[in-house]
C-alpha cells in the first residue's frame, strides 16, 4: 500500500500550559492529520543534568499518537543546548563575527551569553561528545517504536557566525591543505595589498578583522562545510539505529529576509543533501494580499532539486506572525501549492500558540485558548481532501526544460563587494538578482530545477538561467561555453564570469572566457539613476537601477541600449547566436515587469516546442506526473478575485469535484481557489 501524503504539525508536549495530550492527538487525527513533529527542541527537559536521561515527555507523545494511529518524526534535540552545557564548558558558545544581528541584537563579537537557540559551535570536542550521548541514548530508547517513521538531524543547522579561534584554528589547516604553501596562499588572495601579506603561519591574523574578500569568502566556503561535516556525522550516528522503513531529513531553510527568501548563505543545501535520505525544508512566506506562491514555489523547487525527488515541507505556518494571520481560503491554496511544486508532506510550526518566550505571538494551528478555531476547521477540511485525493497526488514527478544555476561562492563574494552603490540605503546582493529571475519564470508559469555550481553538464536542459556568477572557476566556465556550442540556450546577467573561484578578477575582456559566447566585451560599469532602456519590446521604456554594465557588441545583436546621452552607444541587453546555440546577457537590473516579457520571448526561441501558457500570474500552473504515470495540473488562483483557466489538454478528471473536463473547457476558480485535473 502505498504511504500517504504526510499531513500534519511539530507537536511539544513538553511546552503546553495543562494536561491535554489525548485530547490533542483526538483534535489531530479529527483534523485529518497523520503526522506529528516532536523532540527537537527540548535538549534540556529529556537531560536535565548530564548523563540524567528523562524521556517521559516523548514516551507520553510517542504512546498517545500510538493510540490515535498517527505516524511521528522525531529530531535530534542538538540545536538548543541545556543550561549545565554552557555552565561547564562556557568556551562551547560561540564567537559571532562582530556586527551579527541574532533576534534582533547585533553582537559584538565576544562570546555569546546563554539564551537563544542555535549559540553553540557546532564543532566544539565538548559539545560534540555530550551531542552524541544524547543522540545515542534517544536512539536507544525509541529505536524500535512502530509509530516512528523517520528522524530529523537538528534543525535549520547552519554554522551561525561562528568565528571563534577552534574554527580559525581548524581554517588554517584547511588552507595549508589547499594552497600548500603561504606563496601560493598570498598570490591567490592577492594579501600583499595594504601589507595583508602572511608571511608565516603563527602570523595568520584573526579572520573578523580582513578586508580581503577573497580570504572573508573562502572562509564562508569553510565553515559551509562544516555544516556538511556536522550533519554528515550525526547521520552517521542515527543510521546505525535505523530501520530499513525510515527516512533521515534535516529541515533546510533559506535566506531570511522577514520571510523565506533567497538561497542559504550559511548552508550549501546541495553538498548538505549527501546526510539525508528525504530533503526537508522550511517555507515561510507572507499572506493576506501580499499571498504570491512565489517563496512556495521557490523553496519547493530547490528542495525537489536536491535529490531530484519529492521533499518534505518540514515547517510552513498555519497562522504565524500576526500580519500573516490567513484570509480564508488561502491554507488550502498554500497546502496544495506545496504539493504542486513536489511535496510528498506538509508540517506546520506548530500545533498550538505558545504561551511565554520569544515565539509567543507566532500562533500555530490552535490559537492560545487551545480550542478549534477558524483555522482548525480549514486544516481539517484540507486533512480530509488530502485522505480523499492522497493516491492521486502522490510522488509528483517534474520533466523541467529549464534550469537555474545558483552558487553559494558568488553569493559570499558578492556580501563583500555589494552590487550597486554599498553608500546607499538597500544593499542589493546576489539572492535580488535569482530572484529577479526566478520570478519572472514563475509568474509566466515556467517551471525550472535548479543546478548546483559544480555542475559540469547541462544536456538534460533547453535553457539555463544564470543569475551574477561572479565568481567562477575555469571547469564552470567551459562548460557553460560548451554547453551553448553544442546547441544550448544560456541566458546570463550581469556580475557572471567576473573573478575566478578564488575571487580574484580575471585580467582580460569581460565576461571573463564568456565573450564569444555572448558576442561582446565590457570595460565600463557604472551606476546613473533614472536611466531608461530603448530598443526593441518588451525592453524598450524598462528602468534601469542598481547596475549598468557598459557593453561593447562585437558580434551580439543588441536589444537594448540606455537612453542616457552619454551611454547610447554601449549595449544593455544582447543576444548571440553560438555554434548550435544562443546566449542572452542582461547587462543591468532594470524593471521586473519588463523581464517577465522578455523572458517570456525567451523561452519562446530555447523551447519551440513548448509554448509558455496564456496564462500568467495571479494564475498559476504547475504540472508534472503521479506516480501512476498520469499528467497532474494544479490551477492555483493567487488573487482575491475570481479567475479562470482554459484547459487545453485532453478528457480529465477535474479531482476537487469529481467532474469530467474537456478541451477547450473553461475552468473558474474562486478567490485563493484550487483545481487538480488528473488526465
Amino acid at each position: 500500500m502505498k504511504s500517504p501524503i504526510l499531513y500534519g504539525a511539530a507537536y511539544y508536549d513538553e511546552y503546553m500550559p495543562c494536561e491535554r495530550l489525548a485530547e490533542d492527538m483526538r483534535l489531530i487525527k479529527e483534523a485529518g492529520m497523520n503526522t506529528i513533529r516532536i523532540a527537537e527542541s527540548t535538549w534540556g527537559t529529556m537531560e536535565p543534568e548530564r548523563g540524567q536521561f528523562n524521556f517521559s515527555h516523548i514516551d507520553r507523545a510517542l504512546d498517545a499518537a500510538e493510540k490515535q494511529g498517527l505516524r511521528v518524526i522525531v529530531g535530534t534535540p542538538t540545536y538548543a543546548i541545556p543550561t549545565w552545557m554552557a555552565r561547564e564548558c562556557p568556551d562551547v558558545m560561540l564567537v559571532p563575527e562582530a556586527g551579527s544581528i541574532c533576534n534582533g541584537a547585533v553582537l559584538d563579537g565576544g562570546h555569546e551569553l546563554y539564551g537563544r537557540r542555535q549559540n553553540m559551535d557546532i564543532g566544539h570536542p565538548y559539545y560534540r561528545t555530550c551531542a552524541e550521548e544524547m543522540i545515542r541514548a534517544l536512539m536507544e530508547h525509541v529505536r524500535d517504536r512502530s509509530c516512528i517513521i523517520g528522524y530529523q538531524l537538528d534543525n535549520e543547522t547552519k554554522y551561525y557566525g561562528n568565528a571563534n579561534a577552534r574554527i580559525q584554528q581548524a581554517f588554517r589547516a584547511w588552507l595549508k591543505k589547499r594552497f600548500g604553501s603561504l606563496e601560493a596562499l598570498n598570490r591567490a588572495f592577492g594579501l600583499n595589498y595594504w601589507s595583508n601579506r602572511i608571511n608565516s603561519w603563527e602570523d595568520f591574523p584573526d579572520v573578523r578583522g580582513t578586508i580581503n574578500g577573497s580570504l572573508a569568502s573562502s572562509f564562508d566556503e569553510f565553515r559551509r562545510g562544516t555544516v556538511k561535516d556536522f550533519l554528515l556525522w550525526q547521520a552517521g550516528i542515527v543510521r546505525e539505529y535505523l530501520h530499513d522503513d525510515q527516512f533521515i531529513t534535516q529541515n533546510f531553510d533559506y535566506e531570511w529576509r522577514g520571510w523565506s527568501f533567497g538561497i542559504q548563505p550559511q548552508v550549501d543545501h546541495f553538498q548538505c543533501a549527501e546526510a539525508v535520505s528525504l530533503a526537508g525544508v522550511d517555507i515561510y512566506h507572507p499572506t493576506q494580499s501580499a499571498l504570491t506562491g512565489t517563496e512556495i514555489a521557490f523553496g519547493g523547487d530547490v528542495s525537489r532539486s536536491l535529490k531530484k525527488s519529492n521533499y518534505l515541507v518540514v515547517e510552513t505556518e498555519a497562522q504565524g506572525f500576526p500580519q500573516w494571520t490567513p484570509y480564508p481560503g488561502q491554507l488550502r491554496l498554500q497546502a496544495f501549492s506545496h504539493l504542486a511544486s513536489g511535496a510528498c508532506g506538509v508540517m506546520y510550526w506548530h500545533w498550538h500558540s505558545l504561551h511565554n518566550s520569544w515565539e509567543t505571538y507566532w500562533k500555530g494551528v490552535l490559537s492560545h485558548d487551545l480550542k478549534p478555531g477558524r483555522i482548525y476547521h480549514e486544516v481539517q477540511a484540507i486533512g480530509r481532501e488530502l485522505e480523499r485525493l492522497s493516491s492521486h497526488l502522490q510522488g509528483l514527478r517534474k520533466e523541467n526544460r529549464v534550469a537555474m544555476l545558483v552558487s553559494n561562492e558568488a553569493l559570499s563574494a558578492l556580501e563583500y563587494h555589494p552590487i550597486g552603490d554599498v553608500l546607499r540605503e538597500r544593499d542589493f546582493k546576489y539572492n535580488d538578482v535569482v530572484r529577479w529571475l526566478y520570478d519572472a519564470l514563475y509568474r509566466n508559469n515556467i517551471e525550472c530545477d535548479f543546478l548546483p555550481s559544480t555542475t559540469r553538464d547541462f544536456r538534460a536542459y533547453d535553457l539555463v538561467l544564470v543569475p551574477a556568477l561572479y565568481t567562477a572557476e575555469e571547469g564552470l566556465i567551459d562548460a557553460l561555453r560548451q554547453y551553448v556550442a553544442d546547441g544550448g540556450h544560456l541566458l546570463a546577467t550581469f556580475k557572471t564570469a567576473f573573478t575566478d573561484e578564488n575571487v580574484q578578477v580575471y585580467h582580460d575582456e569581460q565576461p571573463h572566457g564568456l565573450t564569444e559566447v555572448f558576442g561582446l566585451h565590457y570595460q565600463e560599469f557604472t551606476i546613473s539613476p533614472g536611466m531608461k532602456l530603448r530598443g526593441e519590446k518588451p525592453l524598450d521604456g524598462a528602468s534601469c537601477s542598481d547596475w549598468e554594465e557598459l557593453l561593447i557588441p562585437d558580434m551580439a545583436k543588441v536589444l537594448a541600449s540606455y537612453d542616457n546621452p552619454a551611454w547610447q552607444s554601449y549595449a544593455a541587453v544582447t543576444e548571440n547566436p553560438y555554434g548550435k546555440g544562443r546566449a542572452w546577457y542582461l547587462g543591468c537590473y532594470f524593471s521586473p515587469d519588463h523581464l517577465e516579457q522578455f523572458v517570456r520571448e525567451v523561452v519562446v526561441k530555447a523551447l519551440p516546442a513548448i509554448r509558455p501558457h496564456e496564462e500568467v500570474f495571479p494564475r498559476i500552473i504547475r504540472s508534472g506526473y503521479n506516480e501512476s504515470g498520469h499528467r497532474l495540473t494544479y490551477y492555483l488562483n493567487y488573487s482575491a478575485q475570481q479567475q479562470s483557466f482554459v484547459y487545453a489538454g485532453e478528457a480529465a478528471m477535474e479531482l476537487t469535484t469529481g467532474r469530467e473536463v474537456s478541451y477547450g473547457e473553461r475552468l473558474v476558480l474562486e478567490p485563493w481557489g484550487v483545481q487538480i485535473v488528473e488526465q
